[in-house]
């Protein structure tokens, strides 16, 4: 069946060319596009699609705040979002990805890896931009002052701090078991294991944590 998603961006062009890319993939299905965030969050809550795609700067409710009512901890049943912007160095995003984004693409990305991180949302997996990963959140988790980062519940095995460093360099699943020479149904054991010792939600909230206690790739 085709990834379902909603496309939401204020500049016309802008959103009816990440539609016409994602509808040119076969396998993707773009059922809604949206002119700003508060569009985007009542058509998402209607139709439920697989993925929602939203920029970050849009009018009546900025993609920050769509985020957060899609993806966030009070939503009641949360919806996989790819936050993309212009800016690689843009303050919303790390708040975005607090939100509950699974992803972050530059809107430079180019077909491939929009295609590639539509995929991994609507799989359970993130995809952050590898050209921006190192510097967005290492730059943004340094700009947390007195912020203290939780430990583990449990600590955490020297495998799983291999695939904890190399989800925050922006490898997917398949990149980790290639790299490491595992299988990919332990790579994805390890990253459930990495997650329920950090009590974070997704590959995101890893790849945050790790910048913030240094762990950097």
């Amino acid at each position: 069946m085709s990834i379902r998603v909603l496309v939401a961006d204020d500049q016309e062009l802008i959103r009816t060319g990440l539609a016409m890319i994602l509808d040119a993939q076969p396998d993707i299905d773009v059922v809604a596009t949206a002119a700003d965030g508060l569009e985007a969050v009542r058509l998402a809550e209607r139709l439920r699609p697989d993925v929602c795609l939203l920029d970050v700067r849009m009018p009546v409710l900025d993609g920050i705040a769509a985020t957060r009512r899609l993806a966030g901890p009070e939503a009641a049943q949360p919806l996989a979002v790819v936050v993309i912007t212009t800016f690689d160095l843009d303050e919303y995003v790390y708040g975005a990805l607090r939100a509950g984004a699974r992803g972050f693409l530059l809107k430079d990305a180019g077909p491939a890896l929009l295609g590639q991180a539509v995929r991994a949302a609507a799989q359970g997996d993130a995809l952050i931009a590898p050209s921006v990963t190192t510097r967005l959140l290492s730059v943004f988790a340094a700009g947390e002052p007195g912020t203290v980062p939780r430990q583990p519940f449990e600590p955490l095995t020297e495998r799983e701090e291999q695939v904890l460093r190399a989800v925050a360099a922006g490898h997917t699943n398949t990149e980790i078991a290639a790299g490491l020479f595992i299988s990919l149904s332990t790579v994805k054991t390890h990253v459930a294991s990495v997650m329920a010792k950090l009590g974070v939600r997704n590959r995101v909230e890893m790849a945050i944590w790790a910048y913030e206690t240094g762990r950097k790739p």
